[in-house]
């Protein structure tokens, strides 16, 4: 879409945004805020870089009257290529995501105890790092190891603002390769496990529609470490999406109503990634490093402990402050895969 048919689409979304009728329908009224509030910058910067080719215009006219305007033209003029700079980044193209909030599933791959604990300390950096920019979290399904990691863990998190959730955690997607000395080893000997983490964007019900007639749905008892039964009523679910086969299993709630709205959260928002998957082979190019095999060799970042190291493979990022970054100052790390992204689309758009 070119700029001027961005700038009619804003005043298009003006008129809408103003007239009471549409905000009977909450979801159309989010929607299109939504789509006001990714257009106002470009429309914004747009008219200053358009006063400013004006204000040129007129401060060099009158230049050869009087030399004061001779500055404040040379200023304006250098003042123009910074916003056409700052024009052409907003123009290249968005992620559609980028708005939404996301399910994240972290899962223990090979290395076993060490793997679950080491998931469970992925859960608590984006727990914290969620918290530090006010985000909200919820753990929608676990499933505890013996020593207090994590075999398999399901959190929804979700942005208070304007910026989704999506947009800067996309990127997490992958295998999570750890180096350290694991509790369980006596000998003092570095050892390399790996953790799985997979990202989406979850659906609202709009965006995703399931016929109940597809779902074949369980019941069973909740079970903890080492199998146990922790719960005396078949209130665990598990739903199976007969046309892809997609299996999502809660068991955290002990109500099985409210396993199963967790459940077909996450089912919609696998749903949705396979429809996108199917629809945009970028989309699906985009996403293949969200590995679902936990492999220690398909690794998209690794955490050395003995160094304090964290380095990510796809950008070149390393840095000496793992401690802090597992403590949730993951700023760093999340842009510089945001900026080799925005440099991808910039070459691309040149």
């Amino acid at each position: 879409m070119n700029l001027d048919e961005l700038l009619k689409e804003y005043s298009e979304l003006e008129l809408q945004l103003a007239d009471p009728a549409v905000h009977a329908d909450q979801h159309q009224a989010r929607t299109l805020g939504r789509r006001y509030s990714q257009l106002t910058p470009i429309v914004a910067t747009y008219r200053e870089l358009d006063a400013a080719r004006d204000d040129l215009t007129a401060a060099k006219e009158l230049a050869g009257e009087d030399e004061g305007f001779a500055a404040e033209a040379a200023e304006i003029e250098a003042r123009i290529p910074q916003l056409e700079e700052r024009l052409k980044h907003l123009l290249i193209p968005r992620d559609p995501n980028d708005d939404k909030d996301i399910i994240m599933e972290i899962k223990a791959g090979e290395g076993g105890e060490e793997s679950a604990l080491f998931a469970g300390d992925l859960l608590r950096m984006y727990l914290r790092y969620a918290e530090r920019l006010g985000w909200k979290t919820e753990v929608i399904d676990s499933q505890p190891s013996d020593l207090g990691g994590y075999k398999d863990v399901t959190v929804a998190i979700k942005a208070k603002g304007d910026e989704g959730v999506w947009s800067r955690l996309k990127f997490e997607g992958g295998v999570h390769r750890v180096q350290r000395v694991p509790v369980t080893e006596s000998q003092g000997r570095i050892h390399t496990s790996a953790a799985g983490v997979l990202v989406y964007p979850e659906a609202e019900e709009v965006d995703v529609q399931i016929d109940p007639n597809d779902l074949r749905i369980d019941v069973y008892r909740s079970s903890g470490p080492g199998g146990q039964s922790v719960n005396t009523t078949d209130s665990a679910v598990r739903i199976t999406h007969l046309p892809t086969g997609v299996v999502v299993s809660c068991q955290n709630e002990k109500s099985q109503l409210q396993n199963k709205e967790s459940a077909l959260r996450i089912l919609r928002a696998r749903l949705l990634a396979i429809a996108q998957e199917e629809a945009d082979a970028a989309a699906q190019a985009e996403r293949k490093s969200q590995v679902r095999t936990v492999d220690r060799s398909e690794r998209v970042r690794t955490y050395n402990f003995p160094e304090n190291r964290i380095s990510d493979h796809r950008v070149g990022f390393k840095a000496y402050n793992l401690d802090q970054v597992l403590d949730g100052e993951l700023n760093a790390v999340t842009q510089a895969l945001i900026d080799a992204e925005m440099a991808e689309k910039l070459a691309q758009h040149s």
